[in-house]
């Protein structure tokens, strides 16, 4: 039973240690990813700035065709799709490509849930790893070997919590922007695809296809 139990101990402690790279890498790599992506963020922060600023009513702006003006390029394209739409079978194609258009929004955001998570964990696992072999080294009395496990512990801690704060920032400000991308397509396609007085344009470009 003894013996079980060793084997059964060294199998464990050498799993842990054998992931502690793997660990460390994921880690770096994160942070890499996301720097980068903290260039793209701000890149779309600006862009959507703009857009705003100049952004006149959007009924209006689809009504006249200036959606360009107000909305992002993803958008226009779907907005586009949906002005193209015309067969018996319209209506059911116009929720198709609105329910389409959602998920590909929501999925675009599925990276940063993911290192919500993953961040933090990797930082725990990090953590952990070291503060074992560090136990280890107190228990025999080397205090240098414990503070470098200490540091290396404490470091993973800062890096994956840090890289989970950043990307709950990011993830909670685009939620935001895929709101108001499936509002604007939403509102596009019952200006477009729902005859009402109120639209006397919208209704013109209906009467003009053949």
């Amino acid at each position: 039973m003894m013996q079980i139990l060793a084997v059964l101990k060294t199998f464990i402690y050498l799993v842990s240690s054998s992931i502690f790279l793997p660990v460390l890498l994921l880690l770096s790599l994160l942070v890499i990813y996301m720097l980068v992506y903290t260039g793209h963020f701000f890149r779309l922060w600006i862009y959507r700035r703009r857009l705003h600023s100049g952004n006149p009513d959007l009924p209006s702006a689809v009504i006249s065709g200036q959606i360009q003006a107000c909305l992002p390029e993803h958008v226009v394209s779907v907005i586009s799709r949906l002005s193209e739409l015309d067969d018996p079978h319209r209506q059911v194609r116009v929720v198709n490509l609105l329910r389409d258009n959602e998920h590909a929004l929501w999925q675009s955001l599925d990276r940063l849930k993911l290192i919500i998570r993953i961040g933090p964990g990797l930082g725990l696992i990090g953590t952990l790893i070291p503060m074992g072999t560090g136990l280890a080294a107190l228990g025999q009395g080397d205090l240098t070997q414990l503070g470098q496990d200490l540091v290396v512990a404490f470091t993973t801690t800062v890096v994956g919590m840090s890289l989970g704060l950043l990307a709950y920032v990011f993830f909670t400000v685009q939620r935001r922007w895929v709101e108001q991308d499936i509002k604007a397509v939403e509102l596009a396609a019952e200006l477009l695809c729902s005859p009402n007085p109120r639209y006397p344009a919208v209704l013109d470009r209906e009467a003009a296809r053949p």
